[in-house]
């Protein structure tokens, strides 16, 4: 696996790269989470048998960057929420060019965890540039995420959910919606994108268990779609 760094646009970038890559797979990530990230790639890589190249832009703030609109139970900072637009325009207008100038028209796979994974949903609903979403433990419990939903259906071809069967067992009235909500979310892929095109993958554990394997479980099934 190649890995490199590079700024694009004014964020740092790491690309995890297998020899003649076939897709793009695109994904939100902290700055410190190189390590972390390769080994999700190698992941990736033994899971599905598909050549790709994966890039992670820098995100400064999850809460700031990626919540596609406020939600005081997830953060109380003021611009919570208010910059999701922002980071859309970045990977459209800005970084997806780039990749597309070094690998051509290949198709592109978003995804992430948790906020990222919410952030990978909610984008496949305002473009069509996505051929598949990862979104592994995404936090779909966002106030009004259903009844969006509803109204805003996923332009991506296929979609992988994935939840800890312990998420929604939290004493937190908020979080513990997660799981009814995930349930919903899969419901409407059903409807709109068909089963053969969705899933929901139940993982062990909480939240906090296996990130990065759940973020190349997901990746990789989208791959071999």
């Amino acid at each position: 696996m190649h890995i490199t760094e590079q700024h694009i646009g004014g964020k740092i970038c790491r690309f995890f790269e297998s020899e003649a890559p076939s897709c793009i797979l695109i994904q939100p990530s902290a700055r410190h989470e190189t390590a972390t990230l390769q080994r999700e790639a190698e992941c990736i890589a033994a899971l599905s048998g598909v050549p790709f190249v994966l890039v992670a832009f820098d995100v400064d703030n999850w809460m700031v960057d990626l919540m596609p609109w406020p939600d005081n139970n997830i953060s109380r900072e003021e611009d919570a929420g208010k910059k999701g637009q922002v980071t859309l325009e970045y990977v459209l207008l800005t970084l997806l060019p780039t990749l597309r100038d070094t690998y051509g028209p290949l198709p592109v796979l978003f995804g992430g965890y948790s906020l990222g994974g919410l952030f990978a949903l909610w984008a496949s609903s305002q473009t069509d540039s996505f051929a598949a979403v990862a979104a592994a433990s995404p936090s779909v419990w966002i106030k009004d995420w259903v009844p969006y939903a509803l109204e805003h259906p996923t332009m991506a071809n296929s979609v992988y959910l994935s939840l800890g069967n312990e998420e929604e067992h939290v004493k937190n009235r908020a979080i513990k919606k997660v799981g009814d909500c995930i349930r919903k979310e899969y419901e409407i892929l059903a409807d709109t994108i068909g089963l053969d095109h969705c899933t929901l993958v139940w993982e062990e554990g909480n939240h906090f268990t296996d990130n990065e394997g759940r973020v190349a479980r997901a990746f990789a099934w989208c791959l071999k779609r």
